[in-house]
């Protein structure tokens, strides 16, 4: 065995981890019923690779070698900690190690529908309803993705130690309450998919305009969103996944665009259409069409076609407000919040003036909804300049600055507050 084998066998696992891992680990949570089991096979499994293969060959299917061995080593493990753990004379792990034993890993566990059907279970898995918004974003990353809990921990502003516990009360939680391993049925579906959707859509937006910290886009989580959404089309290719990977592309598309060279934010009416990313327009446009035509529409698709609407506008000009309002109009009656009506708000001002505009969002603090939205302030402020309010708008622009966290946003209204001045 020469040293230029053991490297191109060491690159091709390497090269194997990166595209199969996730496979890998799904099909073995199956076929052991445990994440963190399943976790500590999978990775002994591709160092076994590195061991064997180069005097052994690469066998002909590598992801089933790995899953196979991932089994047997899963089984090892278990035994070693049957030695430690006895009860009555009877080791608690040893049943469940013969169990894993004697049950046969037929082909079937290794065909490519069966195991694309083993993703599809793990994103359900992580992104169940039992568990809080913050668990299933952690855990859907970690164990979809493959993110390590420092990346995610990093993108999120935690610390690693309380990302790594949030992880792991999931997983628990997941085991205590025997949440099932599988693909919700036809009457369960539309929920629980619209808890995956919202954990992707949590994703891409912390990406696409991160709540806090020093830069207004972190584009590692967006395109991780956007890379999980592909995933779940290709899956699960229902309308509402084809509306919110369309979204998400089209929001994309404007990414060079959003933010000037020093870290300034650039207002979509202000941003150079030239550095749109014209395939992603496309890819998303093509996405949306495609989507309506499937009833019912549901929100991310209404939602994506308000982005077509701009994408698809040789300036902001030219703009075609009134199908924009409409389309709010609509998103409304499917999906009634404050936020809505706010984007709504802002539509409006666009079509029919500013005074328009605040009205109705002075409509919105009256309900006392949206009074802690940053966003909500921002919009009030910058009509009330636009009409030549000045006291108006820096009171506003004021309770905008008091509630923003995120450092590019709070010096775009420091630079509107001092344009009053």
């Amino acid at each position: 065995m020469n040293s230029k084998t053991v490297n191109d066998t060491n690159k091709l696992v390497d090269s194997l981890y990166k595209t199969e891992s996730r496979r890998v680990l799904a099909t073995l949570i199956r076929l052991l019923g445990d994440f963190d089991l399943a976790e500590d096979a999978m990775h002994e499994a591709f160092s076994t690779a590195m061991e064997k293969w180069p005097e052994v060959g690469v066998p002909s299917n590598p992801r089933a070698w790995l899953v196979s061995a991932g089994r047997f080593k899963a089984i090892d493990q278990i035994r070693r900690r049957a030695k430690f753990c006895t009860f009555g004379g009877e080791t608690s792990f040893e049943p469940l190690a013969n169990q894993l034993a004697d049950s046969v890993v037929v082909e079937e566990d290794f065909d490519e529908d069966k195991i694309e059907d083993d993703r599809l279970r793990l994103i359900f898995t992580c992104c169940h309803p039992v568990l809080s918004p913050e668990a299933r974003v952690a855990l859907t990353l970690r164990e979809v993705c493959g993110l390590t809990t420092e990346e995610i921990a990093h993108a999120f502003l935690t610390n690693p130690p309380t990302l790594a516990q949030r992880i792991v009360r999931a997983k628990s939680k997941i085991r205590d309450a025997r949440i099932p391993y599988r693909v919700p049925s036809k009457e369960e579906l539309p929920e629980r998919l619209d808890a995956v959707l919202q954990v992707i859509y949590l994703i891409f937006n912390e990406g696409y305009l991160a709540s806090s910290g020093e830069s207004a886009i972190r584009s590692d989580l967006s395109e991780e969103a956007i890379r999980l959404a592909r995933l779940l089309l290709e899956l699960l290719p229902e309308s509402e996944v084809k509306g919110l990977l369309a979204l998400m592309l089209l929001h994309e598309s404007r990414r060079n665009a959003r933010v000037s060279s020093g870290g300034d934010i650039v207002l979509l009416d202000e941003q150079d259409r030239s550095q749109w990313n014209k395939a992603m327009i496309d890819e998303g446009v093509g996405l949306v069409e495609d989507a309506l035509r499937s009833l019912p529409i549901g929100p991310y698709t209404i939602q994506a076609a308000i982005s077509a609407v701009h994408a698809e506008a040789a300036s902001a000009a030219a703009t075609d407000w009134d199908e924009i309002v409409a389309l709010y109009g609509l998103l409304l009656g499917i999906n009634p919040s404050p936020v809505v009506e706010l984007n709504r708000a802002v539509a409006v001002a666009m079509r029919d003036g500013a005074d328009a505009g605040l009205r109705l969002i002075d409509d919105i603090f009256a309900r006392g909804e949206l009074e802690d939205y940053h966003l909500a302030h921002s919009a009030r402020a910058e009509m009330c300049r636009r009409l030549g309010r000045k006291i108006e708008a820096k009171l506003s622009y004021e309770r905008a600055l008091s509630l923003a966290q995120q450092v590019p946003e709070r010096r775009f209204l420091e630079k509107r507050l001092a344009g009053l001045d």
